[in-house]
């Protein structure tokens, strides 16, 4: 066990118009003084001194605070307060109740004593606050009883409390170091002989805010960031002299495998770079980025897995090619601007030319054709070019926000004139 340390705490500022204790265990503090001090008025007297700001710098070790209390007069003594420290086994027995709940970890992380924290301390036989006759005073006095110095110092450490309770366990014996390090150590032993938990109902998946904090603030801290591989890791070869189970395809699992590196890869890259992890992708969505330079016999099974033509999923390739998910969505989808988004949309079709310059465009829906060349408008306003192939619409371009910027790039300006 490591022995507990020492805090010593700067004097605190005169507490006019203000009570010592605003939190319950501060106030049990001080109730445990005022029921063991025989003489009220020696009470009273401490309390006025440390209104004025007489307690000089707090010093908090195990059993025992300590500080220099001048009285009216200037004259200065020393003054203890004596608190009994928690035996060892009372100790295992606090932090063994302490571990079973991550509810009072992080009560105590964040500086709070809750009543149920308390109460189950009790139920195990260790009480953490102080009661009649535990606040055994001692001063160069010679008083024999509490006086107006270690009164004085008693309110003073209600203020002590009200910001931290650590300093009454480190009374008790723990300072808060060797607390937090030993109660981390029993929740990992915990977790480790632990039975597997039965499958919480569906409504009570998840993890309290608290407990997660807890647990986060006690576990070990994460290690260093790995540096990013040169290039994605190799997957295991399948092709063994062991014959595949039926229906499973060695060359498509292959293949699965090695996109799931270079995704794994492109991941990690984002992270160390510190940039958004790109959105998830739908099923339709995932099987376009994976056709993209895959062999013939694997893009016909994401076609019919998909429900796609391979002429359709060809598009959709090509679209990919040019924007992702956004270019994709604009390829399959044809949709009608409200009202708003008509009227934006014509006024730059309008800014887009002089007046004499300007193409004749048919507007059906999102989608603005001349000749042969399309524009379609994405949700996000940009614009992207189209031409026509074969009778069909074929992605020409990557998007632009002037929509004479997207359609240059398909047709030259002596054709949309």
């Amino acid at each position: 066990m490591n022995p507990a340390e020492e805090r010593t705490f700067a004097p605190l500022p005169p507490a006019h118009g203000r009570g010592f204790a605003t939190t319950w265990w501060g106030q049990a503090w001080l109730k445990a003084l005022e029921d063991t001090a025989l003489d009220n008025q020696q009470t009273k007297a401490g309390r006025r001194l440390a209104r004025a700001g007489a307690v000089g710098a707090v010093s908090v070790r195990p059993g025992r605070i300590t500080a220099v209390v001048s009285d009216k007069g200037g004259a200065a003594y020393r003054s203890d307060v004596l608190l009994q420290q928690l035996s060892p086994d009372e100790w295992d027995r606090f932090l063994d109740m302490a571990v079973e709940s991550a509810g009072h970890i992080a009560a105590l992380l964040d500086r709070e004593m809750p009543p149920h924290l308390v109460e189950d301390a009790a139920v195990v036989g260790i009480e953490l606050l102080p009661g009649i006759g535990d606040l055994e005073p001692e001063c160069t006095c010679e008083a024999w009883d509490h006086c107006g110095h270690t009164a004085a110092l008693s309110y003073q450490m209600a203020r002590l409390l009200d910001q931290d309770p650590f300093v009454l366990l480190l009374m008790r014996g723990r300072d808060e170091r060797t607390l937090l390090d030993e109660l981390q150590v029993r929740s990992v032993a915990r977790a480790s002989v632990s039975e597997p938990e039965e499958p919480r109902p569906a409504a009570a998946q998840g993890v309290r805010a608290d407990e997660a904090y807890a647990m986060g603030a006690i576990l070990p801290p994460l290690p260093a960031a790995p540096d990013l591989p040169e290039e994605p890791g190799r997957p295991p070869v399948l092709d063994t002299e062991t014959a595949p189970a039926p229906g499973i395809d060695v060359d498509s699992v292959t293949f699965l495998a090695e996109h799931a590196a270079l995704h794994a890869h492109q991941l990690l890259a984002a992270a160390l770079g510190g940039r958004a992890f790109p959105a998830p992708l739908e099923t339709g969505q995932d099987a376009v980025r994976l056709a993209l330079g895959a062999p013939a016999d694997i893009r016909g099974r994401l076609a019919e897995g998909t429900g796609r033509s391979e002429e359709d999923l060809e598009l959709a390739v090509r679209a990919w090619e040019f924007g992702g998910a956004a270019a994709l969505e604009v390829l399959e989808e044809s949709w009608t601007p409200s009202g708003d988004e008509a009227v934006r949309a014509r006024a730059a079709l309008d800014a887009a030319w002089e007046e004499d310059e300007r193409p004749a465009l048919t507007a059906e829906n999102n989608r603005w054709t001349v000749v042969d060349a399309q524009l379609r408008l994405g949700r996000d306003g940009r614009w992207w070019p189209y031409r026509e192939e074969y009778g069909r619409w074929v992605p020409a371009g990557g998007a632009a926000q002037d929509p004479a910027a997207a359609l240059a790039g398909v047709l030259g300006a002596e054709q949309i004139a």
